[in-house]
């Protein structure tokens, strides 16, 4: 009763020939040993010779020499070009520590947590960019909800940003007469953001101010810093 099944035998092409007919009720040919072998030696042979039209270059590796002329370099070039992009980048990448607590000049004060070298970027002033309109209309309804403090800072005669509902810790910092820190507007993709640049060096837990630099008006905000040369007032 036993039937010996007939041998697959293969096409002029190499293919296999279907003796039912259909390859998938024929399940999954064996592959020979000598031409699975006699494949992987032409493809090894393909991937090692590569075409006679193209050249292969194999660069030397670097020297200390060659490392240490492109570290010079690198820092010359950053040294001698305006490196606001440079310096923003790094902020968003490392943020300083920062808090926020009570401050002797005025309510809320952000404060160092860390030693901040001078000539460095403490925090960016975040907010919301609203034209001159938008911020008389706001200024008008914070007073009547009884919001006291100002949050807006001018970036230019046509731009302010508001932090009252919408920024980040910079909002605290009050103003002094003596700052340890300066504002700074910088375009980074051509948009103004202002950065607040430390004007010395800053210990850890001490104060963190700059001059708000607000116009002359007649009805004049007092000022509590407290400095020697102090001004009297912020306006």
């Amino acid at each position: 009763t036993s039937f010996s099944t007939p041998k697959k035998k293969k096409r002029d092409d190499g293919m296999r020939e279907h003796v039912t007919g259909c390859a998938r009720s024929e399940g999954y040919y064996k592959i020979d040993k000598k031409d699975k072998l006699k494949y992987l030696n032409n493809s090894r042979a393909f991937a090692e010779e590569p075409p006679a039209d193209t050249q292969v270059r194999t660069h030397p590796p670097l020297t200390a020499r060659v490392r240490s002329e492109q570290r010079r370099l690198l820092s010359s070039f950053t040294g001698s070009c305006d490196s606001d992009l440079l310096k923003f980048n790094q902020l968003k990448f490392r943020k300083k520590k920062l808090k926020f607590c009570k401050s002797h000049i005025h309510d809320w004060g952000l404060f160092a947590m860390e030693p901040i070298a001078a000539d460095e970027m403490v925090i960016e002033y975040v907010g919301q960019n609203i034209r001159q309109v938008i911020a008389d209309m706001r200024e008008k309804r914070y007073e009547d909800e009884g919001i006291g403090s100002s949050y807006m800072f001018r970036v230019d005669h046509d731009t302010i940003i508001d932090a009252t509902k919408c920024g980040n810790f910079a909002r605290f910092i009050n103003h002094s007469c003596n700052p340890n820190c300066y504002a700074k507007v910088i375009t980074v993709e051509s948009q103004k953001k202002i950065v607040i640049y430390s004007k010395q060096h800053i210990n850890v837990n001490e104060e963190i101010t700059y001059d708000y630099k607000f116009p002359i008006e007649d009805v004049k905000i007092p000022c509590l810093c407290g400095s020697e040369n102090c001004r009297g007032t912020l306006n």
